[in-house]
């Protein structure tokens, strides 16, 4: 029996810990629906390939380059780091990453987290992010080190060469066996039921290249239709207000899961009470949005003009054309348009697109009160500070307004207490102290948010409800609707890309010609859905258009 010598048996071991490490970085998965990850024994092609790289190099030069395995190290943290976000994001958003356009709202997204957290959770925060690609590169670095090292022996090079080989090899069987287009998104594959081979990571990387060059090219601008015709006489809705409400992450799974269904049945039979109330009626339907998990303004987009917006390629080259848009064409009809956006805290160039005669972000609003979660202004007081800034005024067009809500946005904890003194909400003590605790006491639960999405809805429906109540002596009509479905933490595998419409109205003639497209009456819509989001913007403008005397109503 031969005598393994112990420097030998080191480097053996060096090199089955190096090889196992840099497998489990280009192929671990996501333990869905949470930001973590597992490792299921998936095999990476590209090990493959950078084993058949330190073979050669053995072989031609006898040793491996010093800076080759820093400059992998390199190169790979960025395989990573990409690698996350591709298991990540379609755990918790429920799409595919795009990081051509996701990694643009990183800052955004980062200035959202660290305006409740306090500085030394923010300089944590930060220092883990610098620290964290560091011991990756460290990792990385010894493993390719540890491999490298084994194609320098003729014997174990002989071993690394045979690895190489078997797994492109195998790979490439696999692509064989199963032709589809993994290419197009990022979707394991099996050989036989028994070897995995996630795509290689480096593809998600080329496919951002290609959507570049076509943004660059132009080419995206030929994808873009000239849209519906918005030329709508409004003839049933002549001098009434129009409000449009987004409610974000209001999706179809609030009736579908029953579970959420259950919990938030009272608060829609009280929401439908209070429209009854409020001298109106209430028409619903499901709708599929463009978007899923977040992307809330390609849903804005989609129906303020008419024109589907599924991604941001198509969304950056719309907004430099001239176009008709449901805001221009209210203006026409001499209507006042304004934005009432919570969320925003940066100028809005996008509202130049649109037309809008004002916009109110949030340090127009001047919210004084506390703040609930990563947003400061709650939804409530939103409306209320549309009245004060636009409805309530005498002697004014009528108005249409635009709202994107916030109150429902991931982690949906704390929610603001409802407020049934709409005259407190303007002032410096919106809410009593109690309220306030109480709020606070439910702070997000990452693994199960389920229970603060349904708190949320609930404070939606009060909030909606209560308004309608409180402005009963106005006729308007109120659009609500949500963006898209909650993130797929929330949603589940596989939910729809459904939300819910509601249109509110006193206009007998306006109801009667949605409930002729399609929809149901109460605030309990029905599947088939009605429509892709773009589509309903015709729908809606047919009915505030249709002829009173043309409809009979029981």
């Amino acid at each position: 029996m031969p005598i393994v010598s112990d420097p030998a048996r080191r480097q053996w071991f060096r090199f089955a810990i190096g090889l196992i490490v840099l497998d489990i970085c280009l192929t671990f998965q996501n333990v869905w629906p949470t930001p973590a990850v597992t490792w299921t024994g998936g095999l990476s092609v590209e090990l493959g390939a950078c084993l058949l790289l330190f073979a050669a190099l053995g072989r031609w030069k006898g040793s491996i380059p010093r800076w080759l395995p820093t400059a992998l190290a390199c190169f790979g943290v960025a395989l990573v780091l990409g690698r996350y976000a591709v298991v990540t994001s379609p755990a918790l958003f429920g799409r595919d990453v795009n990081l051509y356009w996701d990694l643009r709202f990183v800052p955004d997204v980062a200035a959202m987290l660290a305006r409740p957290a306090s500085w030394l959770v923010t300089i944590g925060a930060v220092a883990a992010l610098l620290f964290v690609p560091y011991l990756i590169f460290r990792i990385l670095r010894w493993s390719l080190e540890a491999v490298g090292g084994a194609a320098v022996g003729a014997s174990t090079r002989r071993t690394v060469a045979g690895l190489g080989i078997v797994l492109v090899g195998l790979f490439a069987l696999q692509r064989s066996l199963e032709p589809t287009n993994e290419w197009a998104g990022y979707h394991d594959h099996r050989l036989a039921g028994t070897l995995d081979f996630p795509p290689p990571v480096s593809v998600t990387y080329a496919n951002q290249l290609r959507v570049l060059t076509k943004q660059l090219s132009g080419r995206a601008a030929n994808l873009i239709g000239p849209g519906p015709n918005l030329d709508a006489s409004l003839s049933a809705i002549k001098d009434v207000d129009v409000l449009v409400f987004f409610v974000e992450s209001y999706g179809a799974i609030a009736y579908d899961k029953p579970e959420f269904r259950e919990a938030l049945e009272p608060s829609r039979k009280q929401f439908d009470t209070d429209i009854a109330a409020s001298g109106r009626g209430v028409v619903s339907a499901f709708v599929e949005s463009p978007t899923f998990g977040g992307g809330s303004w390609l849903a804005h987009i989609s129906l303020l003009t008419g024109i589907e917006v599924k991604d941001e390629d198509t969304n950056q080259v719309l907004l430099t054309q001239r176009r008709e848009t449901l805001v221009s064409m209210f203006s026409r009809h001499g209507y006042r348009t304004v934005a009432v956006m919570p969320g925003l805290q940066r100028d809005w160039p996008e509202g130049g697109f649109y037309r809008f005669d004002d916009v109110y972000g949030e340090t127009r609003l001047q919210y004084k009160g506390p703040q609930f979660g990563w947003w400061v202004v709650p939804d409530q007081f939103s409306l209320a500070k549309l009245d004060a800034l636009e409805l309530d005024k005498t002697n004014r067009s009528p108005t249409f307004a635009f709202m994107a809500g916030v109150s429902t946005h991931t982690p949906f904890s704390p929610t603001a207490p409802y407020q049934p003194d709409w005259t407190r909400l303007t002032t410096d003590s919106p809410y009593p102290m109690t309220a306030i605790d109480d709020a606070y006491d439910h702070q997000p639960d990452w693994l199960n948010l389920g229970p603060s999405y349904v708190r949320s809805m609930k404070y939606v429906y009060e909030s909606i409800g209560g308004y309608l109540r409180h402005r009963s002596d106005r006729d308007f009509i109120m659009v609500i609707l949500g963006d898209h479905q909650p993130p797929a933490l929330v949603s589940g595998q596989g939910a729809p890309w459904d939300v819910p419409v509601h249109i509110v109205a006193s206009r007998p003639a306006v109801l009667a010609s949605l409930e002729a497209s399609g929809f149901r009456r109460g605030v309990d819509p029905e599947r088939p859905v009605l429509a892709r989001m773009h589509a309903l913007t015709p729908i809606l403008l047919k009915a505030l258009s249709a002829e009173r005397i043309a409809v009979h109503v029981e």
